[in-house]
């Protein structure tokens, strides 16, 4: 059983070592990376100690392509043509 349910917007995004991160009680960190995220992965594991969390995520954020780390789960505004008489 999973230590907690985490969703992928309470994580961190840790740019040196390429994985999303939360916090650990052990003092460590829950890690997983965007590929493992890709091919479905919710475990988020502890290098440290036996825990892991459940990653609750969209897995259409991760689809080849995109990257969820930038977009924020925001789109830019699209400009509609106005037609002037």
């Amino acid at each position: 059983m999973s230590y907690d349910d985490v969703e992928i917007e309470d994580m961190e995004w840790n740019e040196e070592l390429q994985v999303f991160t939360y916090p650990c009680p052990c003092g460590d960190l829950f890690q997983i990376t965007k590929d493992e995220l890709r091919m479905g992965e919710e475990i988020a594991r502890c290098p440290s100690c036996s825990l892991y969390i459940t990653v609750v995520y969209n897995m259409e954020d991760f689809a080849a392509g995109s990257d969820p780390t930038t977009k924020k789960g925001l789109e830019p505004s699209k400009q509609q043509p106005v037609a002037v008489a």
